[in-house]
């Protein structure tokens, strides 16, 4: 599997869990404002990298990219934020979105180096 099927994959897979914990909070919970922050932000990383994927130019990629990147970290910022005020407990989403900014700089870096961006 190569990077960026790789990314698409992971990306989309943990928009689905953030959509699952946007419900668990909205209806557990009874969290609304946090919850609609990191739902945003969580499902935009992997809507960003499909846009990159028909992106007309490798600079127009690798743009895309960097914004899901930043998404990926707003993201963490969110969850953290949810972690230490008791909202969640587990650190699974956080460590995820981890991995999604290790795959998402490498992509980029790669594509930069390779195409001389």
């Amino acid at each position: 599997m190569s990077s960026v099927n790789l990314i698409q994959d992971k990306s989309f897979k943990f928009a689905l869990e953030i959509i699952k914990l946007y419900q668990y909070l909205t209806s557990t919970k009874k969290e609304y404002v946090l919850s609609k922050q990191v739902l945003r932000s969580g499902t935009s990383i992997g809507a960003k990298i499909e846009e990159g994927l028909v992106s007309q130019s490798k600079k127009e990629f690798v743009a895309k990219l960097n914004i899901s990147l930043k998404e990926a970290h707003e993201t963490h910022y969110w969850l953290r934020l949810l972690r230490e005020s008791g909202y969640i407990q587990k650190d699974d989403l956080i460590q995820q979105t981890e991995e999604l900014f290790k795959l998402l700089t490498s992509i980029i870096k790669t594509t930069k180096t390779n195409h001389k961006l």
